[in-house]
């Protein structure tokens, strides 16, 4: 103890000696870039082409095993989607185990074992080695691949491409890369769900027999592993997979950069914030002797918090709750130089403005000395600290095979990222950021964004969601002369069954299946109404009990969640206390309705009615011809950000004589969920029992 008091006052008082020495009106300079040694991997080739990595670190007792085959970028093309459907139905089994007790045994020994279209990865404790060794390889040269999992597997995805159709996230990503690359480029194409029902379950196999398989296969081995007992299990379990036919894959051009700076704009109506992004395809490798430079150039621009772009967009001007830029290497012939951000709708064409602002001034004013200092003491500090990962020291080595790289590449990293000049990154922002040939992806709102980003003075070009050329959006049409809001809601009610079928309904009980993105089940939802303001709403999931529920009961209400009880807020009690019953249309006040315009929605005419109550305004949007209600549009304050929700309502069916909605989109957000209503019933299976807790 006192050997150890004695070093830290020693310690304390050389501290407190430098600190006296330091000169704290000037900046210290940097110290050299540390040395960096690194452990070259053990290798070995099986005779069926597979190379294995071996890293041995006896730190903990674990063990495990990446499998990477290493194709070149594959298109899909009318059948895209079938590497998604490959990927989910492997690892699930092997024609020697079946699925379920496949699935228990890697539970019962506390191990992950993961599968892709093109790899692998497998953990555990390093003393079940051999056996999750043998578990990795029995499933990928013995998958269970069988029609039923692919039908299950297949609708999931026809699932998950419906729940991102109103995704403004989703659509910018299809769309940019679509414009970048092309349509029929392996990074331009994307899936949908004609290409999914395209699909069969023979296209599966084949694609597995065609492209997975041990021709150029790396296998990464990372633990407290022994150099001779690898070599042993990977060469019985792994030496008998069996080379197939060589597949020659034809990479196409990627589309041509842009002529000229130009907006793509895109209309998404649900939209409540923007998605920018600026982007132009570059030539961009992982040997490049430029690489360094440009990494450095892209930390400054765009790659951290206090970089030109985040610095601009959200701190001076609070556009955005992050703004960054990226730039991808490829082996191949695609990669891009990307720079944006989610923007209010409000603030979009201010926020293009300033992006491109942002990216000329990188490539015509010399950076300042911290901002270069900075970016290379983040690199510095990242790098030193994944070498504690014994993964880096792999993927590292693995890196060096596949992109060509000298031997030195990274024991030369912090040297070359340390060397980049003031010069060297105005260069390279010459090279690569390419505004002047860039396209600016822009997924927003059109009605409310479109007419100040055409003030830019940038041209604008029109896209759908799936990167078809299309005429600028119409906002608006010509009413009918005379029409009121008064005339549209009175032909609504009629047209959903009339005035009186309407008013002799006293309740209303409703059972979904609910679609939220993501989960890997479908709760049911369960409402229950009674005129004129009770309402309940629960949420089930089998296995899982009650997920969410809603009360009021005429006077109060609340919402339940993870069983906390939240009591509802003064203004909404208010509003549920005003309605008067359950068709909101039949005591709706002349003087509260407003008939904006004639819109399309999806394809549709629509009447856009404005609705003021309680001194708040939201939207509905009834059918031209059928006169049904089809989208609601409420927006809240929440966490000092407007949310809009938009409901959309659809396949309308009749119960009792009056049409009521069996299928509801609900979108807050980036967020949509949607309702599959199951049953209706009408004055029957709700009593006043029901709203009481």
């Amino acid at each position: 103890m006192k050997t150890k008091i004695s070093a830290f006052i020693v310690l304390f008082l050389m501290a407190v000696g430098v600190n006296a020495q330091i000169d704290r009106s000037k900046q210290p300079e940097p110290g050299p870039a540390p040395e960096i040694v690194l452990e070259k991997p053990g290798e070995f080739e099986l005779k069926n082409g597979i190379q294995v990595l071996v890293v041995e670190n006896h730190k903990l007792p674990r063990v495990s095993y990446s499998l990477r085959i290493d194709n070149k970028p594959i298109a899909e093309g009318k059948k895209a989607g079938v590497s998604s459907i490959l990927a989910a139905m492997l690892g699930n089994g092997t024609t020697n185990i079946p699925k379920d007790e496949f699935n228990d045994e890697i539970d019962f020994l506390g191990a992950n074992l993961n599968f892709g279209a093109q790899g692998a990865f497998a953990s555990s404790l390093s003393k079940y080695s051999d056996r999750i060794i043998e578990l990795m390889a029995d499933a990928a040269m013995n998958p269970l691949l069988t029609q039923e999992e692919f039908e299950k597997e297949k609708e999931k995805l026809i699932e998950n491409l419906k729940s991102q159709e109103k995704s403004v996230d989703a659509v910018a990503g299809r769309v940019g890369g679509a414009l970048s690359y092309g349509k029929n480029h392996p990074r331009g194409e994307f899936v949908t769900e004609e290409t999914v029902n395209n699909i069969e379950f023979g296209d599966v196999l084949a694609f597995y027999e065609k492209y997975f398989n041990p021709n150029n296969a790396y296998l990464v081995v990372v633990g407290d592993v022994d150099m001779s007992d690898v070599k042993r299990q990977i060469k019985k379990h792994f030496g008998l997979w069996e080379k197939s036919a060589g597949v020659d894959i034809t990479i196409p051009e990627p589309a041509a950069n842009a002529q000229y700076t130009q907006i793509n704009f895109v209309d998404m109506p649900n939209a409540v914030q923007s998605n920018i992004s600026l982007t132009n395809n570059v030539d961009f490798k992982m040997n490049d002797d430029d690489y360094h430079a440009v990494l450095i150039a892209n930390k400054i621009l765009g790659g951290g918090f206090g970089s030109y772009l985040n610095m601009n967009l959200r701190e001076e001007h609070g556009y955005t709750y992050g703004a960054r830029s990226n730039i991808s290497t490829s082996r191949w012939n695609a990669s891009r130089f990307t720079a944006g951000a989610a923007v209010r709708n409000m603030v979009t064409d201010s926020a293009v403005v300033e992006t491109l602002k942002e990216i000329n001034r990188i490539k015509t004013e010399p950076v300042d000395s911290k901002d270069l200092a900075n970016a290379k003491a983040k690199y510095v500090g990242d790098f030193v600290l994944a070498l504690e990962r014994p993964q880096t020291i792999a993927n590292y080595a693995l890196n060096i095979k596949l992109n060509d790289l000298p031997e030195d590449f990274y024991s030369t990293y912090l040297k070359k990222i340390n060397a980049v000049t003031k010069d060297d990154v105005t260069r390279v922002a010459n090279k690569h950021f390419k505004p002047e040939n860039a396209r600016i992806v822009v997924v927003g709102k059109g009605s409310e964004v479109l007419e100040n980003l055409e003030k830019t003075g940038i041209p604008i070009k029109y896209y759908d969601a799936y990167a078809s050329a299309t005429e600028k959006p119409v906002f608006s049409k010509p009413l009918p002369e005379g029409l009121t809001a008064e005339a549209v809601i009175k032909n609504y009610v009629k047209a959903i069954g009339g005035e009186d079928a309407l008013r002799s309904v006293n309740t209303t009980l409703v059972n979904s299946e609910m679609t939220i993105p993501g989960a890997p089940f479908k709760p049911n939802a369960t409402i229950k109404q009674m005129a004129p303001n009770k309402f309940k709403m629960e949420v089930v999931a089998e296995g899982m009990g009650t997920l969410m529920k809603q009360n009021f009961d005429g006077e109060n209400g609340y919402m339940e969640q993870q069983g906390r009880k939240i009591p509802m807020e003064d203004k909404e009690l208010s509003s549920r206390k005003s309605n008067k019953g359950l068709f909101e249309e039949l005591y709706m006040e002349p003087s509260a309705l407003e008939l904006e315009s004639m819109t399309t929605i999806d394809g549709t005419d629509a009447y856009k009615i404005k609705v003021t109550k309680d001194g708040e305004s939201s939207y509905r949007y009834y059918d031209v011809n059928t006169g049904y209600l089809i989208r609601t549009e409420t927006t809240v304050e929440a966490q000092g950000q407007s949310i809009t929700n938009v409901t959309d309502l659809s396949n309308y069916q009749e119960v009792n004589g009056i049409m009521m909605p069996y299928t509801m989109k609900v979108t807050t957000g980036p967020q949509a969920f949607t309702f599959e209503t199951k049953e209706v019933k009408i004055n029957e299976g709700v009593t006043d029992a029901d709203f009481v807790d």
